[in-house]
């Protein structure tokens, strides 16, 4: 007990998905205790949800729990935000400030110009700042990017990313449709913010590559929503390796269909998240090749972030614990006053950045007629 790492919470209530998701993937590696919470947006609501929580320290807002536990002896070392996108960056601020780690859901802000100030609030503060793009945590992505590196593909030309869904092929109105439909809670993008910086970041993790410039064509199908439900863009990367990447909430028979491909000078790689074991590598001119997690031609980056034999399914709760024992690894390290290991990989306020820029870029670029637009590094 002693070891765990003190967390706490912001957002993730008792109507929430994703806090529920965090909570069980802080635990599964037994790295973290939850001792602390302002779960919703209402002092009513936050302390009910701490009730069934359990929870000894339950407070009314964010602010309220960053000075009280910055204050405590036994104050948090770590909080969880999991709250709609335009709270991640005040929430953020306030606990970097008192330099308590923070581990954030993605997308970083609701805009550009929050991510960049929450940039500083990180550089300036002790404390790390983790982003859960919780797909970077998947073995055998940990394998595509490993392969990659080495060369195995040789010299990357194209790269096809997508995340298709198809759950707000309608209108909903139920809680986790409404923010995420709604600019000032979601930022200017709909499904670019909440599926396509999955795509964008997998690309950009997988392959080592940075994107330079974008042409993207959005279009919300449902009449009266003001946020992009599909996007269809192509991509440069810097090197000159090209790119295409294709979000939708829309798409019916899709639920969570995340894919990436990349193809190189001397073979391809192609990995889905819906079938999340396996890898196919295929060498030019050779037949295809099927890596699985824990099995025969897997390496090292993914075995570490293996936990069972092969042929049993490991997936989105895997990941996800992942990236928090990846945290926890990095934490502790920061606590005894040692280096982080070299092998630990977690996204970074940088890479939230990157992909807030995405968004950007795909808005501008979109009401430009799908012109070409640079990233804002």
């Amino acid at each position: 007990m002693a070891d765990r790492i003190k967390l706490g919470m912001v957002g993730g209530g008792n109507d929430a998905f994703i806090g529920g998701v965090h909570r069980i993937a802080s635990r599964i590696d037994d790295r973290f205790e939850l001792v602390a919470g302002a779960l919703s947006s209402t002092p009513e609501k936050s302390q009910a949800s701490g009730a069934a929580l359990g929870l000894a320290r339950v407070y009314d807002d964010y602010k309220q729990m960053a000075q009280r536990e910055a204050r405590r002896k036994d104050g948090i070392d770590a909080v969880s935000i999991v709250t709609p996108n335009h709270v991640h960056y005040a929430a953020a601020r306030e606990f970097l400030k008192r330099g308590i780690h923070v581990i954030c859901d993605k997308p970083l802000t609701s805009t550009l110009a929050d991510a960049k100030k929450l940039v500083k609030a990180a550089e300036d503060s002790e404390a790390l700042f983790i982003l859960t793009h919780n797909y970077t945590g998947y073995p055998m992505v940990r394998q595509a990017r490993e392969m990659i590196s080495n060369g195995d593909i040789g010299t990357i030309r194209v790269v096809q990313v997508e995340y298709p869904q198809d759950w707000l092929t309608v209108e909903q109105d139920f809680k986790q449709a409404e923010w995420r439909t709604d600019p000032a809670r979601s930022g200017a993008g709909g499904s670019t913010g909440d599926i396509g910086t999955h795509a964008f970041n997998l690309a950009c993790f997988v392959t080592g590559l940075e994107v330079d410039s974008l042409a993207a064509d959005l279009e919300a199908f449902v009449p009266g929503r003001q946020v992009d439900d599909n996007g269809h863009v192509m991509l440069r990367f810097d090197g000159g390796a090209k790119g295409m990447l294709w979000c939708s909430q829309v798409a019916p028979g899709n639920e969570n269909a995340l894919r990436i491909r990349v193809y190189g000078d001397k073979g391809g790689l192609e990995w889905a998240q819906e079938d999340p074991n396996y890898l196919w590598h295929t060498p030019f001119g050779e037949p295809k090749r099927l890596i699985t997690r824990n099995g025969g031609g897997a390496g090292d980056a993914a075995a570490r972030v293996s936990r069972i034999p092969p042929g049993h399914p490991e997936g989105y709760l895997e990941g996800f614990a992942n990236i928090y024992t990846e945290a926890a690894t990095a934490i502790a390290a920061v606590k005894a006053g040692e280096p982080v290991p070299s092998e630990v990989i977690y996204p970074t306020i940088h890479d939230g950045l990157k992909g807030v820029q995405f968004v950007s870029a795909c808005v501008k670029s979109s009401a430009r007629n799908a012109a070409w637009v640079k990233l804002d590094h």
